[in-house]
């Protein structure tokens, strides 16, 4: 069980719970270390004196808030850690809103929010029951690691969510930030009436566990060839800008190709019955870890496409799907006559898969 990250009071009016607060999300992301060329040194960040050119030890350093160039006022790190609300334990609801009010950009971070204890249960429990029937978010200020943070409070199934915010000061303008913004514009009606029809042509379902990292799953392939001395395999070039001239034939042959079910971009999940999908994400969630990470890509690799099982009807999304399964290597970069291909390949008795270039 994880450990919070934060402990403290959630109350509002003169209830309050003793809660604790969890990460939410974590990053999947490759990481690299840096490393001197030819060499397999690594390459360290220091604390150094930019004077005199000499390291600092982490004790030795404290806070300066800079007052004019060159001139600054310092605090001692217990200083700033005294100072209210350095030293709050509360996250106080002064507010519920409703949360569709609120624009998107203010929202940043979310953390789960749970309760210390068995014993206050009820009450927590009260507050998620009640926050869901009436369908609002508690608006609420709290500190963690020497910042105050504004945040949002909600109900998400049957625990509380909290999510930072940002202030209405670090929001920056668009207008002030954004050039050539096109302002009020008078689309063709038919070039409106086929880009309205290619969207709802192009129209999903919220799948959530048919998005994955493609670029990681790259870099994964790419150390893999590395290691094997395999060719590698190069990413397909971005897209060229439309040219408004050919607006309307784009549009014409973007819906005829979502219309066929083709797919030559990244790849757009098919709308599956809720049902179905509520099942697979229970799935992954209760799955034991041993089957999570590397032993699942593992365990994966092991199944293969039936022989003589007719992929043609299946498309890109269902493809690729059987080709992560498969530990297909350089599937990110295919398309879907290529996936088709790599699995047909793979389904062969002593045949080994070769890469697709």
């Amino acid at each position: 069980m994880a450990r919070p990250i934060w402990t403290g009071t959630l109350s509002f009016g003169l209830v309050a719970v003793p809660v604790g607060l969890y990460a939410a999300t974590e990053d999947h992301s490759p990481h690299f270390r840096q490393l001197e060329r030819g060499t397999s040194d690594r390459v360290r960040n220091l604390r150094v004196n930019e004077r005199t050119g000499k390291e600092v030890a982490y004790g030795d350093i404290v806070k300066g808030y800079e007052v004019a160039e060159g001139e600054y006022v310092v605090f001692e790190p217990s200083e700033l850690e005294d100072l209210s609300p350095g030293r709050s334990r509360s996250i106080e609801i002064s507010g519920f809103v409703r949360l569709q009010e609120v624009d998107p950009i203010f929202f940043d971070r979310t953390y789960y929010l749970g309760p210390r204890g068995k014993e206050y249960a009820n009450v927590y429990g009260l507050l998620l029951r009640a926050m869901t029937e009436t369908g609002r978010a508690g608006l609420a200020t709290f500190s963690m690691r020497g910042k105050q943070y504004l945040a949002a409070v909600r109900p998400e199934a049957d625990l509380l969510v909290l999510q930072t915010m940002h202030y209405a000061e670090e929001v920056r303008d668009p207008h002030r930030e954004v050039d050539n913004l096109p302002g009020e514009v008078a689309p063709g009606e038919r070039e409106l009436a086929t880009a309205c029809q290619l969207i709802e042509a192009l129209s999903v379902d919220w799948e959530p566990d048919a998005y994955h990292d493609t670029y990681g799953e790259q870099v994964r392939d790419l150390v893999e060839a590395k290691l094997t001395g395999r060719e590698t395999v190069a990413a397909a070039p971005a897209p060229e800008s439309t040219n408004v001239v050919d607006l309307m034939d784009v549009l014409q042959r973007s819906l005829r190709q979502a219309g066929s079910g083709e797919d030559k971009g990244e790849q757009r999940p098919e709308a599956k019955p809720k049902a179905a999908t509520a099942e697979r994400a229970s799935a992954v969630r209760n799955a034991p870890a041993a089957e999570t990470a590397p032993a699942a890509k593992k365990a994966g690799a092991a199944k293969k496409a039936p022989a003589g099982q007719d992929l043609s009807a299946l498309g890109k999304t269902e493809l690729y799907r059987m080709a992560t399964d498969q530990g297909i290597q350089g599937r990110s970069t295919m398309t879907r006559d290529q996936l088709q291909h790599a699995l047909e390949e793979a389904a062969r008795p002593r045949r080994r898969l070769r890469a697709v270039s």
